[in-house]
């Protein structure tokens, strides 16, 4: 048995305090095996975390990975019109490579900023899957299916790939894969569609993750037609339940709110794509008050612009004082709670948390930087000072997959100078 110890810094545990502690790993199980005081425990390999503080691997609850490829590429309109007009012409034109050369921008972006684990929503997901192996990191992946603009056999096809996939790669990468079925949206796939495809993946027992109520223009359509909330319809269908989560959530009312509680559906919460976008501010204080599940997630670097979950963390905290009007609402306990825990609960994996017998995923922040001086409140920096770049290390399933700020599983120089090379590709091909 090889063990890694973690040692010579602070640690955050689960009630959000902190202590020096060191932190001892198993690396064949991938198991933390004891956190104790210091110089008490000993490993074969030690990861110095002298001077900063080891926190729970973050998780992203909800991305598109290989959109990194599109950062920046289409800025500055609303949602409508930046998926008709800019974002899905050049998916049309995406190809298995490219989505692999993103994806492997998007896990190194995120590795070296403490996210060892992530939801994503995309296709061509069996090189998103090849990537993730490779990484290291934890993911649920699946193919995201829509029906509108396709006729009915491209539609049934869509939306049975989405549920084959879901079959295909559920454990993969030694199990540290798992799988959702994903229709796109409530508006963006059709009833007939979801009414014989809902079922079918639960009676499978797999998973579901959808986008919902993004935008007042994703809730209207669906009131006027059904003449119901966007997720009362969903739950008539049979969408809502334990093993779903829907992303965004902005603009749920308190029946709705209600309803996600009663049936154990969780919400990943978006922030920056939600600002960026002006879709709204979600009321996430709301979300939690009621019991709901709530995760963060970057959503994709084409809306963001960014994949790190430090500045998700402060963008969450900000918005949600707004939309509460409140400015205890969000506060830095809450928000680090949805960006380990939270989203750890949504994807089903035993990690977001750092004490025996949990996943060994975690991440060792700097603390010897100005603007995370003085320590009054390491939690408080967590969440309005810490950057994605202050991350020395990052551990997943017990293995070093960031050592001093150098990525471990792949060349970094190599996935960069590639991935520029495929994003301008692929906007010459779409004539972008």
């Amino acid at each position: 048995m090889s063990e890694l110890l973690v040692s010579g810094g602070q640690v955050l545990r689960p009630d959000l305090t902190v202590e020096r502690a060191d932190v001892l790993v198993d690396q064949s199980s991938g198991d933390i095996v004891a956190v104790d005081d210091p110089d008490t425990l000993a490993g074969d390999d030690d990861l110095d975390a002298s001077g900063g503080l080891v926190i729970p691997g973050l998780v992203n609850a909800h991305t598109h990975v290989a959109m990194t490829l599109l950062r920046g590429l289409a800025d500055d309109k609303p949602l409508d019109a930046w998926l008709q007009e800019d974002i899905w012409p050049v998916e049309a034109e995406l190809t298995p490579e490219d989505v692999r050369v993103g994806a492997e921008l998007g896990l190194v972006e995120m590795i070296k900023s403490g996210t060892t684990a992530l939801s994503d929503m995309y296709f061509h997901v069996d090189r998103i899957a090849d990537a993730v192996e490779q990484a290291g990191v934890r993911a649920v992946l699946g193919h995201t299916a829509v029906t509108v603009a396709k006729d009915e056999a491209g539609a049934r096809e869509d939306m049975q790939q989405s549920l084959d996939v879901a079959r295909e790669l559920d454990g993969a990468a030694d199990g540290r894969i798992t799988t959702t079925f994903q229709p796109h949206s409530l508006t963006t796939v059709g009833e007939e569609y979801l009414r014989e495809f809902v079922p079918k993946a639960n009676d499978a027992g797999v998973p579901i993750h959808c986008h919902a109520n993004e935008t007042t223009d994703e809730v209207a359509p669906v009131v006027d037609e059904h003449g119901q909330r966007p997720l009362e319809y969903a739950d008539d269908i049979g969408l809502l339940g334990p093993d779903t989560w829907v992303a965004h959530g902005v603009h749920v009312d308190e029946g709705e709110i209600d309803l996600l509680a009663e049936r154990g559906t969780g919400v990943a919460h978006c922030p920056a794509s939600n600002m960026k976008l002006a879709s709204g501010m979600a009321s996430v204080q709301d979300l939690l008050d009621a019991g709901v599940t709530v995760g963060l997630g970057t959503d994709g670097a084409a809306s963001n612009n960014d994949l790190s979950l430090f500045d998700e963390m402060r963008d969450a905290a900000m918005i949600g004082k707004l939309a509460a009007d409140d400015a205890a609402a969000m506060a830095a306990e809450s928000v680090v709670e949805i960006a380990t825990e939270g989203g750890a609960e949504l994807l089903g994996i035993d990690s977001g948390r750092v004490e025996a017998g949990a996943n060994a995923d975690l991440a060792v922040v700097d603390l010897d930087a100005p603007h995370l001086t003085p320590a009054h409140d390491l939690v408080s920096h967590l969440v309005y000072a810490t950057s994605g770049t202050d991350v020395r290390h990052t551990v997943c399933d017990g293995r070093v997959l960031m050592r001093d700020r150098v990525v471990e599983p792949f060349d970094e120089a190599a996935v960069i100078e590639r991935a520029g090379e495929h994003a301008s590709a692929l906007v010459d091909r779409a004539g972008e």
